[in-house]
C-alpha cells in the first residue's frame, strides 16, 4: 500500500538549484530544509468506550489522543498532551484506561500520567512515575475505579486513586527486574507481565503480598481476566492459569508473539499474534489454539482486539482501524489517517540516498520517499520498523523491527517483498550491508528481553535463504558490521547488553568473521570497559569505531597490530559515512552534530538537533560535500565541506 503527497513547487525548485549546490565557496547558509522528513499515523495505547475508541499517537511531539466513532469510522475529536514539569517530553503512551468518565493515559518517554475528560475534552497533567527514560507500560482500572499502572525501569507496579489524588508504589515484585510489561486488576489482586523475569506474579491491592502464578517461556506482554483464569501473553505462548495459580496451561501459538486478547462472552477469548497479525480463538481446556481467519491486517501489530457481537474491532500500531464479522467473514480496513487522524512528524529510523533518483526514509510502518527528479513525494508502507537500510542494484533492502525481517523494496515500482525473518530470538536487526564480492547481504541483530545472544546472518538476496551464526560473538548482541569486501572479511561490533539482560561481559568485542570460511578469526576488545559499539567502517586500513553509552568516544583499530592507534571524544554517537575519501559521522548530543574522522575528530557542523530515534546519518550526494540528514525533524541538505569553517545552523531550525 502506499500514498503520494503533493508536488511542493518550491521543493522542486530547490531540488534543481539550492544555495548549498550553487555556492562554490563557504558562503552561508549552508543548509536547506525542505518540510518533515517523515509523517505518521501510528499509535500505541488504545482502549474502547461507550462505542468508541481512544487511540495515542506514536512519535510525535506532543502526542495526540483521538476519539473515533466506530459506528461512523470518523475522528470526532482530537486533543493533545502538554508537556509535564519533569525534564523531557512525552511522545506517546503506550498505556489507556477508563474511569470515572475519563480516559487515563500513562506515556513515554517520561512516565507520566494524563486525564483525558470524556465530557469535556480536557485534558491534565496528574503526576510523574519516575524520570526521563522510564516508561508507563500499561495501566488497568479496577472494578471500584482505581487505577494501576506497570512501569520501567524501576520494574514496579504503582497504585493511583483518581477520587483523592493517593499513590502508592508496591514493593519488588521480583529482584532484577525492569519492566512490568502489562497489568489487569480484579476485587482483590493487581496481576502483573514481567519482560525480563518472564514471569505472570498477582500482587495483593491491600497487602501488597506478591504471589507468582506462572514462569513463561518468553516476555509477559499482555493479560486478560475471564472469570476465575487469568490469560497471558508469554512470548509465542498462551498462559492460562486460575487465579490462585493452579492448574496451569501454556499453551504455544504456532505462531509469532500474542499481542492481543478479546474475551468472549462463552468463555472463550479472541487473539491475535505478530508478526503476521494472524487471529486465533481458544477456551480452557482447548491443546492448541485455532486460525479463525486469514489476518484482517496483514503483518501488523494489534494494539486494541475488542468484541462487540458478531464483530471484532482491532486496531494496529501503524494507525489502521479493522472489523472482522465472524459470521460472514467480511472485513474492512481504514488508514486512520484517511478517517480524520492527524498526521504527525515522527522521529527517523534509517535514511538511504539512491544517486540522482530518489531518497528513502524510513519511519514507523513506512518508508517515505523523495524522487529527486520530480520533487514528489510518496509513502510506502511496510511491516515495522526499517533500522538500517542498503542497495543492490535496482532494490532497497531494509532490516525491520519488530519482525526481523529482511524487505525489498524495488526502486523502480515501490514493489514490497519479504525476503524472510532471521529467527533465533533476533527482533533487532541493527544494521545492514551488501559485500559485492559474495553478492549476499549481512545483518547484526540483537535479541529483546533478558537474551544477550545476537547474530550475523548472511542473506541471498536472490533466494532469501538466510545463514545464520547465532552467538558469534559469545554473550554478546551485535550492534554494526563493516565489510572489508577485498579481505573477505567484515568486522562485526558487539553490545554486552544484549536485548536488556544482566551483562556477563564488561567490553563490548570487535570480531573479524572470515567470509570464505564462515568463521571468527580474531576477537579484540579495544576500549576496555565501553560496552556498546554504535557504529563500525573501514577507513584507510583501520577498523574505525564509535561507541554508544560512553558519551563520544571514538578510536580508530588496526586489525593488523590488533591495537587502537587513534582516540577521541565527540559530542555523542552516530553512523559513519565515507565520501570523497574521507570518513565523516554525524552524532546525538550537544546540539547534533556532524564531524570528519582522521587523525583527530574535526567538527563541520552543529545545530542539527537531536530528533533520530536510531543514530543520527547522513547520506552525501556525489560530486559534492552536500549531505542528507535531518535538522529537527525536517528533511534537510546540509554542506559539510572539509574547506569550510564549521556551519552553525540557529537553534531554531533545529
Amino acid at each position: 500500500m502506499r500514498s503520494r503527497f503533493a508536488v511542493i513547487p518550491l521543493l522542486a525548485a530547490l531540488l534543481t538549484a539550492s544555495p548549498a549546490e550553487a555556492a562554490t565557496a563557504c558562503e552561508p547558509p549552508g543548509h536547506q530544509t525542505y518540510g518533515t522528513a517523515s509523517t505518521t499515523g501510528a499509535i500505541v495505547g488504545a482502549t474502547v468506550h461507550e462505542g468508541r475508541a481512544y487511540v495515542v499517537s506514536r512519535g510525535p511531539k506532543p502526542p495526540v489522543v483521538a476519539e473515533i466513532d466506530l459506528a461512523t469510522r470518523k475522528v470526532t475529536r482530537t486533543a493533545t498532551l502538554p508537556d509535564g514539569p519533569a525534564a523531557g517530553e512525552p511522545e506517546g503512551g503506550w498505556a489507556t484506561a477508563v474511569s470515572g468518565g475519563k480516559l487515563y493515559i500513562g506515556t513515554y518517554p517520561v512516565p507520566d500520567l494524563y486525564s483525558f475528560d470524556l465530557a469535556s475534552g480536557q485534558v491534565t497533567h496528574i503526576r510523574s512515575f519516575g524520570a526521563q527514560g522510564g516508561f508507563v507500560w500499561s495501566l488497568a482500572a479496577a472494578p471500584d475505579g482505581t487505577l494501576y499502572l506497570g512501569t520501567s525501569s524501576d520494574g514496579r507496579v504503582w497504585e493511583y486513586e483518581p477520587s483523592t489524588g493517593a499513590v502508592r508504589r508496591y514493593g519488588v515484585l521480583v529482584s532484577g527486574e525492569h519492566y512490568v510489561r502489562a497489568v489487569a486488576a480484579d476485587d482483590t489482586t493487581v496481576y502483573a507481565g514481567l519482560l525480563e523475569k518472564t514471569r505472570l506474579m498477582a500482587v495483593d491491592r491491600v497487602s501488597g503480598a506478591v504471589r507468582e502464578l506462572a514462569q513463561g517461556p518468553g516476555a509477559v506482554g499482555t493479560i486478560a481476566l475471564h472469570g476465575e483464569r487469568v490469560l497471558a501473553s508469554s512470548g509465542s505462548s498462551l498462559l492460562d492459569v486460575r487465579k490462585d495459580g493452579t492448574d496451569l496451561r501454556t499453551i504455544p501459538s504456532g505462531a509469532g508473539a500474542i499481542d492481543a486478547f478479546a474475551p468472549a462472552p462463552d468463555g472463550g477469548v479472541y487473539l491475535t499474534a505478530r508478526p503476521d497479525g494472524a487471529l486465533f480463538r481458544y477456551r480452557t481446556g482447548d491443546t492448541a489454539l485455532t486460525k479463525v481467519a486469514a489476518p484482517p491486517a496483514v503483518g501488523e501489530e494489534t494494539r486494541l482486539l475488542h468484541l462487540d457481537g458478531g464483530t471484532l474491532t482491532g486496531l494496529s500500531g501503524s494507525g489502521i482501524l479493522w472489523t472482522l464479522d465472524l459470521a460472514t467473514g467480511a472485513t474492512r480496513a481504514d488508514d486512520l489517517l484517511d478517517i480524520g487522524f492527524p498526521a504527525g512528524a515522527e522521529r527517523v529510523q534509517s535514511m538511504l540516498l539512491v544517486p540522482n533518483r530518489a531518497l528513502y526514509i524510513g519511519g514507523h510502518f513506512a518508508v517515505e520517499v523523495l524522487d529527486l527528479r520530480t520533487g514528489e513525494r510518496r509513502r510506502i508502507r511496510v511491516v515495522g520498523e526499517p533500522k538500517a537500510m542498503t542497495r543492490r542494484g535496482n532494490k532497497v533492502y531494509a532490516a525491520m523491527y519488530p519482525t526481523g525481517q529482511v524487505i525489498s523494496i524495488d526502486v523502480r515500482t515501490d514493489e514490497v517483498r519479504t525476503l524472510g525473518t532471521i529467527g533465533h530470538g533476533q527482533s533487532r536487526p541493527w544494521d545492514i550491508e551488501h559485500d559485492p564480492v559474495t553478492d549476499t547481504l549481512l545483518v547484526a541483530s540483537a535479541p529483546t528481553g533478558a537474551n544477550l545472544k545476537g547474530a550475523l546472518t548472511i542473506v541471498d538476496p536472490d533466494t532469501g535463504h538466510m545463514e545464520v551464526h547465532h552467538d558469534v560473538i559469545r554473550d554478546q548482541s551485535l550492534m554494526t558490521l563493516a565489510v572489508d569486501s577485498p579481505n573477505g572479511i567484515v568486522y562485526l561490533g558487539g553490545d554486552v547488553l544484549g536485548g536488556g539482560g544482566t551483562p556477563v561481559r564488561t567490553t563490548a568485542a570487535l570480531a573479524a568473521f572470515d567470509l570464505r570460511t564462515r568463521s571468527v578469526l580474531w576477537e579484540a576488545e579495544p576500549l576496555p570497559g565501553h560496552r556498546t559499539f554504535q557504529d563500525l567502517k573501514v577507513h584507510d586500513g583501520l577498523v574505525y569505531a564509535v561507541y554508544k553509552r560512553v558519551l563520544g568516544a571514538w578510536a580508530a583499530f588496526d586489525p593488523r597490530t590488533r591495537t587502537v592507534v587513534r582516540q577521541g571524544l565527540l559530542s555523542g554517537h552516530g553512523e559513519l559515512q565515507h565520501h570523497r575519501g574521507r570518513l565523516f559521522t554525524s552524532t546525538f548530543f550537544g546540539g547534533g552534530n556532524a564531524y570528519e574522522l582522521g587523525e583527530e575528530a574535526r567538527l563541520l557542523a552543529t545545530g542539527l538537533g537531536d530528533e533520530w530515534h536510531t543514530a543520527p546519518q547522513l547520506q552525501f550526494e556525489p560530486g559534492s560535500w552536500n549531505a542528507w540528514t535531518i535538522i529537527g525533524r525536517d528533511l534537510a541538505k546540509v554542506r559539510l565541506d572539509p574547506g569550510c569553517p564549521a556551519l552553525t545552523i540557529p537553534a531554531a531550525q533545529s
